[in-house]
């Protein structure tokens, strides 16, 4: 239950920070009319796997809402999303053809952050979006690639879109991730 989301009727932008949701339809209606507005929104790491309806349920269907809203993929474990360990920790780089991007004003060229890696590549993000930042895995469970942590995305309802795979609560201490 997520009560009040009827004031993204007036909002200029939503933020989601969402992990494994199970939302009533008449909540889910209120995200889904915001989207579809093509309002622009900003998302935090497990938003890529908001949702979680079980098999058989009327609103399954949202279990991929990240990749439609975001640019991420299609919820978790969909197109190989996983991540490399809980005890794992990422270094952060700026990818330098979006250097100037004015997302990345005041972000350091490379930092850390507490956030574990998630694999999205090889299907994403969609080939139309923005890369900003890369990740590579500090002590991983397994053998990693780097991959995409951040990125803007202009979605099919022509919202402007921000994602970010960081987000773990110690990143938000950090200068860094505060700039961003």
């Amino acid at each position: 239950d997520i009560p009040g989301l009827e004031a993204l009727e007036k909002a200029d932008l939503a933020v989601y920070y969402l992990r494994w949701r199970r939302l009533p339809a008449e909540q889910l209606a209120h995200i889904e009319k915001y989207m579809k507005a093509g309002k622009p929104m900003l998302s935090f790491r497990t938003t890529s796997h908001a949702f979680r309806y079980p098999a058989g349920h009327p609103a399954i269907a949202w279990n991929a809402w990240g990749s439609e809203a975001f640019g991420t993929p299609p919820g978790w474990g969909g197109d190989g999303h996983t991540h490399f360990g809980h005890e794992a920790s990422t270094d952060v780089s700026v990818i330098p053809a979006a250097a100037k991007h004015p997302i990345l004003t005041g972000v350091p060229k490379e930092f850390h952050v507490r956030s574990w890696l998630y694999r999205v590549l090889p299907k994403w993000p969609p080939a139309d979006a923005e890369q900003l930042l890369m990740g590579k895995a500090v002590n991983p469970n397994k053998p990693a690639e780097d991959n995409p942590i951040a990125w803007t995305w202009k979605n099919k309802y022509g919202g402007r879109t921000f994602y970010t795979s960081m987000g773990h609560p110690e990143d938000f201490g950090l200068e860094a991730f505060q700039r961003l």
